[in-house]
């Protein structure tokens, strides 16, 4: 790694000690089976371009100087019509004629950082019928409805469209480390499926580029990089930002590890799901290979699709944990009306709390008492436990690790029973959580390749290459358990949220029963995050936290009567009638509210109103907790903007039809 304050190495400068900063956006020269024009937008004049440029387009003078409409044909009247705000975003393309002869050319364009207009050309493919792709290739993504099911009909369908020899769904956990999770492969190949490789493979920069430039081409490692002439950009002064570029020449540290894997050309389509880069469609080829730019269109098309649909998946999977979840608080709440307490429904024998999580124990530490279920630590080591989280967690809602026991040696006899430890914060108390464990489990890691021997040095530094040997390395994992997924920590953070918001109305209902305990209570209420108002049997205001409080307009009045709350919401009348419910017929509310602060200020809130029965015809208060629900909405709709925008490129990639 290259130490702080050093600058990165440029493009082709790069050893293994540094690769990870290597400036390969900067490439300063592309591959040869296209062209790459740099040209003025005022004018349209090209400024720079690739060596081979003149020679591609059949030209009997030099290119630089000229005008686009200089070239036969109609590439200028076609990139002035393609013209667009956010083409230093989003690329264009368009389909043109030029050259000497004049032949068919693909015109990719965008803007670089740094001022001009880049455009790439390729040779037009032959008649590809898009359409037909795109249709059958969506309905075969959409109808999948398992991951796993999903990536290897991805695998099949890409393999069809694209020809090459292999085909793999790449997928990273969350250290960065890849594991080949489907494969279609020709008959004598071997097989990838399920090797891990390390996170240092793919170095951050080059990650970043596969978030931006969602489709990457190299179509012979054996080419000769055609240089950018001259070297630096004129209308910037710099070396040409070719993170857009798809044409760009590859890091030689990537070619030599495509040549020790024996690979010749390679297709390579990120799936970014959420805005993170969720794993890779990564195509080889074992000879040369140049796929026409309709192809690439509908690969980047239904790698899109393909995501679009794990994060359709990846929230089925978060919803059926939200039912759970549901499920388990509705059973905390009728245990606190039928016994006073909610703790029995979280420990009754069965699957409940285990289950979401995929646990083999759990243990409450709650109100200095411990309860457990399934395989756990004692209960001193437990108590150590607490502690040690407090000092962990520094207020964090959730914390997991698959290697407790590694992480601290003071834990390291619980390697047997606790090695995964899950754990969700349940108050604002000190030593109060909720923990789930998974024992060790010692199992055999396949990697493609010695994870820990990256680099081989032979007796003259420029023989320096990646690691050359691809047989498969296994690594024996001792002392820790299944890592905990995102799933597991979305359970984790549901269930934890929950039980923290039964918690907060148990300690609530217990103001309201024991008014010997009314002052420490009322301070946890009070100091909790969750906005909370309670309130006696007839309605009158007995407690508005400080969270609630800071929801309304600044030198709002105090709240006397839970009616008082309408002047704050739209809907008035709709909320009066539950409320109304609520103290007059005891209606448990759960629902959606708009609470409006200040005149630009609207912000929904869920709202969950119960009442607390002394006895089971005599009420003694109610309590109501609200949730901002902000940044839910906010991402909905950024959900389903992202899926309009596929709709709407779909729509444009079958309109040029």
């Amino acid at each position: 790694m290259v130490a702080l304050g050093l600058s990165a190495p440029a493009f082709g400068e790069a050893d293994l000690s540094n690769c990870e900063h290597e400036q390969i956006q900067r490439a300063g020269s592309i591959q040869p089976h296209g062209a790459l024009l740099l040209v003025r937008e005022a004018d349209f004049v090209v400024v720079q371009a690739s060596a081979n440029a003149q020679a591609f387009l059949g030209l009997d003078r030099p290119i630089l100087g000229l005008r686009l409409d200089d070239i036969v044909g109609d590439l200028g009247v076609q990139i002035r019509d393609g013209l667009t705000p956010d083409l230093d975003l989003i690329p264009m393309v368009v389909r043109c004629h030029g050259g000497c002869p004049t032949v068919e050319l693909d015109a990719l364009f965008h803007r670089p950082e740094g001022g001009g207009l880049v455009i790439e050309l390729e040779p037009a493919g032959p008649a590809f019928r898009m359409a037909d792709s795109v249709h059958g290739g969506l309905q075969a993504i959409l109808g999948c409805t398992t991951l796993r099911a999903l990536c290897d009909e991805a695998a099949m369908i890409f393999k069809g469209l694209s020809g090459y020899d292999r085909v793999m769904v790449y997928r990273f956990d969350d250290d960065g480390h890849g594991q080949v999770y489907s494969e279609q492969r020709e008959p004598n190949l071997e097989a990838f499926l399920g090797n891990r490789y390390p996170a240092s493979d793919i170095p951050q920069i080059a990650r970043r580029l596969y978030e931006r430039n969602r489709i990457r081409v190299l179509a012979d490692v054996e080419y000769q990089p055609s240089p950018l002439m001259p070297r630096q950009s004129p209308i910037s002064g710099e070396d040409l930002d070719m993170s857009l570029c798809v044409l760009r020449s590859m890091s030689p540290i990537h070619i030599q590890y495509l040549k020790n894997m024996g690979v010749s050309a390679t297709l390579v389509i990120s799936l970014v799901v959420g805005g993170r880069l969720w794993g890779l469609i990564s195509c080889h080829h074992y000879s040369p290979r140049v796929i026409p730019f309709e192809v690439k269109a509908v690969c980047e098309l239904l790698a899109e699709a393909m995501a679009t649909r794990i994060a359709a998946l990846e929230s089925f999977t978060q919803a059926q944990a939200e039912l759970s979840v549901r499920r388990l608080e509705q059973r905390m709440i009728e245990a606190i009306s039928s016994d006073g307490d909610w703790r029995g429904a979280l420990f009754d024998g069965t699957q409940a709390l285990l289950q979401p999580l995929g646990a083999s124990g759990a243990a409450l530490l709650f109100d200095g008492q411990i309860l457990t279920v399934g395989d756990v630590p004692g209960t001193l080591q437990l108590r150590a436990m607490g502690a040690w989280l407090d000092r962990k967690m520094q207020g964090a809602p959730v914390f997991a690790t698959a290697s407790l026991g590694l992480d601290d040696p003071d834990f390291d006899e619980l390697i047997p029973v606790a090695s995964g430890l899950a754990a969700a914060r349940i108050s604002s108390s000190p030593g109060e959580y909720l923990l789930w464990f998974r024992p060790e489990r010692v199992r055999t890691i396949t990697w493609g390749g010695n994870p820990f021997k990256p680099i081989e040095i032979g007796d003259n530094p420029a023989d320096l290459s990646p690691r050359r040997s691809f047989s498969q390395w296994h690594q024996l994992m001792e002392g820790a358990a299944e890592p905990w997924t995102a799933a597991d920590m979305t359970a984790a953070r549901l269930i934890g949220g929950t039980v923290a918001d039964v918690v907060l109305q148990f300690r609530s209902v217990s103001m309201l029963i024991a008014q010997t305990q009314l002052e420490q209570v009322r301070h946890q209420v009070r100091q909790s995050e969750q906005p909370v108002i309670i309130a006696d049997s007839a309605g009158r205001v007995l407690l508005c936290n400080e969270a609630f409080g800071r929801l309304l307009p600044s030198g709002y009045k105090p709240l006397h009567w839970i009616e008082d709350l309408l002047q704050f919401f739209d809907e008035r009348e709709e909320i009066r009638a539950r409320l109304g419910n609520l103290i007059k017929h005891r209606q448990t509310w759960r629902g959606e509210v708009g609470l409006i602060a200040d005149r630009d200020d609207y912000r929904p809130l869920l709202v969950r109103a119960d009442p607390v029965y002394a006895t089971q015809d005599r009420v003694l208060g109610f309590v109501l907790m609200f949730t901002d629900n902000t940044e839910q909405k906010e991402a909905a709709i950024a959900r389903r903007r992202f899926q309009d925008g596929i709709i709407e490129r779909h729509r444009a990639v079958t309109s040029r039809i």
